[in-house]
């Protein structure tokens, strides 16, 4: 064999090592950017659920820090805080499922909320929805007025709500969170009263 041809094959085993070894190099950067991706989803996923826990405790907090003279104001409040969540969040099925349980909550002599309730609840409609809020919103305001016996809770006002008209809600926490805009406008109102006890 000829020098030149010994020559010629050390510089292709050269090349090919070169190759290999930068396709070994390239496959572990790869899995390692992979591996990093994976852990950052799962610290995300992680975090996500960590906040969406909390959020859950500090909802439950704020309820618990208004009481009731009696059981069943106390479960309408809880549902009817529930309705407003689901409709800040936009959630049309969520606002039927709570309007559902509120409907269930009333015994007779307050019919005329719970067929409001229940016409939540059979409505499909996100903007249908936001307007029987407002008028459930008006009739279950003095039922809480006259049973809170501890705490706070804050009615809420965004004028620019259902075309301009303006609508109240009442809410357990102080921070503005538009049930009639959900993420649009989540920000638009102002408390207008904090009723306490």
């Amino acid at each position: 064999m000829s020098n030149i041809n010994l020559i010629n094959m050390k510089s292709n085993k050269t090349r090919t090592m070169k190759y290999n070894k930068a396709f070994i190099f390239s496959a572990l950067i790869a899995m390692v950017m992979t591996s990093c991706g994976e852990t950052k989803n799962k610290q995300e996923a992680r975090i996500n659920t960590q906040n969406e826990i909390e959020q859950k405790e500090k909802h439950t907090a704020d309820i618990a820090d208004a009481s009731f003279s009696d059981g069943m104001t106390g479960k309408v409040f809880h549902n009817y805080q529930q309705i407003r969540m689901a409709l800040v969040n936009s959630d049309a099925e969520g606002v039927q499922t709570a309007a559902t349980n509120l409907a269930e909550s009333f015994s007779e002599e307050r019919e005329n909320i719970k067929s409001k309730a229940l016409a939540m609840a059979e409505d499909a409609n996100l903007e249908s929805q936001r307007q029987l809020f407002s008028n459930l919103t008006q009739e279950i305001e003095p039922l809480i007025k006259e049973s809170l016996s501890g705490g706070k809770v804050y009615k809420q006002f965004c004028p620019m709500a259902l075309d301009g008209k303006g609508a109240y809600w009442i809410s357990n926490v102080e921070k503005i969170e538009n049930p009639y805009y959900g993420s649009k406008m989540l920000k638009c109102g102002k408390v207008t009263e904090t009723i306490e006890k």
